[in-house]
């Protein structure tokens, strides 16, 4: 697995850097991805949209933010996602601006379709679900844990909705946005905080 991870490592990107590969891809009308679509395309649209948005109200509640700067270890924590993932439009703001906080966490992004091994380390039930932040002691180079595709309400919404309609429709990804909307980004932080133990 460190093999791995080591590769995907130096095809990695910072989240400034993650954000402008999206915009110059944005710019040409395409989308990240090996199979591109005006789908995703357009997905990717309205997620630079949200993340703009979400990078300006998004906040770290007191509590996190306090034990983020008392982490006694250095974390890097590693983030699978792709730019028209609905998802990781939601999410990967929040995990910048977690580790903005504290200076013993390190944030690198790979695209998921540029690093299939690492994708394949953290299926989702078979799936390879995005966003996946995978949470690393620099010391010892040990997985603690991993989190993603969404937090347990947000997971819990879908699961319910497909066993009642029997799809995941457009009306269930509005209900999933409004859920991520008033929750406001606490349990994914909350979940990380677990994740690590603090």
């Amino acid at each position: 697995m460190n093999t791995i991870i080591q590769n995907s490592l130096a095809n990695s990107h910072t989240y400034v850097e993650y954000r402008a590969i999206i915009s110059a891809l944005l710019k040409e009308g395409k989308s990240t991805g090996n199979e591109p679509s005006d789908d995703l395309t357009n997905y990717s649209q309205l997620n630079q949209t949200r993340m703009n948005r979400l990078e300006k109200t998004i906040e770290i509640t007191p509590e996190v933010t306090n034990k983020l700067q008392k982490l006694t270890k250095d974390y890097l924590w590693l983030v699978i996602a792709e730019g028209w993932c609905g998802d990781a439009a939601q999410l990967v703001p929040i995990f910048h601006k977690m580790a903005d906080v504290s200076p013993k966490v390190e944030m690198k992004i790979v695209l998921r379709d540029e690093n299939d091994a690492l994708m394949n380390l953290f299926l989702t039930n078979g799936s390879k679900s995005v966003p996946k932040l995978i949470i690393i002691d620099k010391s010892t180079n040990e997985v603690v844990g991993d989190f993603g595709p969404r937090p347990i309400g947000a997971k819990q919404l879908i699961l319910d909705y497909k066993a009642q309609h029997g799809i995941v429709d457009e009306t269930a990804k509005i209900e999933l946005q409004k859920w991520y909307l008033h929750d406001k980004g606490i349990s994914t932080q909350n979940e990380i905080m677990d994740i690590l133990g603090v």
